[in-house]
């Protein structure tokens, strides 16, 4: 059941939101105004750990998705197969697995 629904106009914006709300899932490009979101996602992991993160981007280079997991994000999807990944993405990081894109699976591997 969702019960709030906040948007970030970037990044600095979306560190803000962690802090003042409990938030459960945050949805993040790599591509931000102000801050990249790597550096945001480990940002919100130091100010609010309980909050999972997933990325949603067009970024699909094996050294951004290893980047955007290593700064504590539990999902990445590539924007392409968001339309048959993104709802499946979110119920697995909810649950608190990892879910990796199919068009970048094996990336989130060294």
């Amino acid at each position: 059941m969702c019960k709030n629904i906040l948007e970030a106009l970037d990044g600095e914006e979306a560190i803000e939101l962690s802090q003042e709300f409990e938030l459960d899932l945050v949805l993040l490009d790599i591509g931000l105004p102000k801050l990249n979101g790597i550096e945001v996602a480990r940002r919100i992991q130091e100010l609010a750990p309980r909050t999972k993160i997933l990325f949603v981007s067009q970024e699909s280079s094996a050294d951004v998705v290893r980047g955007a997991l290593a700064a504590g994000a539990c999902g990445y999807v590539v924007k392409t197969d968001a339309g048959s990944e993104l709802v499946i993405a979110i119920n697995a990081v909810l649950r608190g697995e990892r879910f990796v894109s199919s068009a970048v699976v094996g990336y989130d591997s060294k």
